[in-house]
């Protein structure tokens, strides 16, 4: 019979996530239920490494996971295709990279792309508010990719400190999702940020050199990063020359 799942008050502190369910239980690495979604528990959550995560009809629910699917930026894979098409990207004037420049238009429209075997979506209206007000308090931030003013895919994620915690990414355009995220981690190579979190394990993470590791190494590495100064979110084109070194080297 599995532990009883805790049922958070808004005043209740979150539990350790070395107490969420385990590989036997019912959903491994659910963690609680209940509480609130407002700056304060959210940047509490993220701070111990806990996000929410629920449908329609359900309380909100907390996880932390383990093992931990993480990027590590370093081991970030650019492959042939991509790298083309990131070499074309930067020097086409009307293709550019924003940060921060439509953030609710980000989130929206992860909250409503088609995900493949899912029916709806876990990004409710009330997870789309509680992050755009995350964002309005700065913990919150969009890549976006643009061509011809128009934005065509990004991504959200989460920020305290230099721990950066991926949620969500979507594309209009083909590459449009890659691109951010190549944005991303070449933003976090240039301010010394080694880790992305990825949360949930996916194909499609691991090809891009996403991987698993314990829980309490992804604690550790969160504790470290969230205590250190945050960085400037912007982007300058100067940044791909962290993934698009003058000789790049096939893969």
């Amino acid at each position: 019979m599995p532990p009883q799942l805790p049922w958070l008050e808004t005043e209740d502190p979150f539990p350790t996530p070395t107490s969420a369910w385990g590989p036997d239980d019912p959903a491994p690495g659910l963690l609680a239920a209940g509480g609130a979604l407002d700056v304060q528990h959210l940047c509490a959550a993220y701070g111990q490494g806990t996000f929410p995560w629920y449908g329609p009809g359900q309380p909100i629910l907390w996880w932390a996971p383990d093992p931990r699917m993480v990027l590590p930026v370093a081991e970030f894979r650019l492959r042939r295709s991509l790298r083309k098409t990131l070499q074309a990207f930067r020097t086409q004037a009307h293709c550019e990279i924003r940060v921060d420049h439509a953030f609710e238009q980000v989130i929206t429209a992860c909250a409503t792309k088609e995900r493949e075997g899912q029916a709806g979506t876990w990004i409710v209206p009330e997870m789309v508010e509680a992050y755009t007000r995350l964002h309005a308090a700065g913990h919150a931030h969009s890549v976006e990719t643009w061509v011809h003013g128009e934005l065509v895919g990004g991504l959200y994620c989460v920020a305290l400190g230099q721990a950066v915690f991926g949620e969500s990414m979507f594309a209009h355009a083909t590459d449009a999702s890659k691109i951010a995220l190549s944005a991303l981690v070449a933003l976090c190579r240039r301010h010394g940020i080694g880790l992305i979190d990825c949360q949930q394990n996916t194909g499609h993470l691991a090809f891009l050199g996403g991987r698993e590791i314990p829980r309490a190494d992804f604690l550790l590495q969160v504790e470290k990063a969230r205590s250190q100064p945050a960085i400037a979110w912007t982007f300058d084109p100067v940044y791909w020359d962290a993934l698009l070194p003058t000789a790049a080297p096939k893969a």
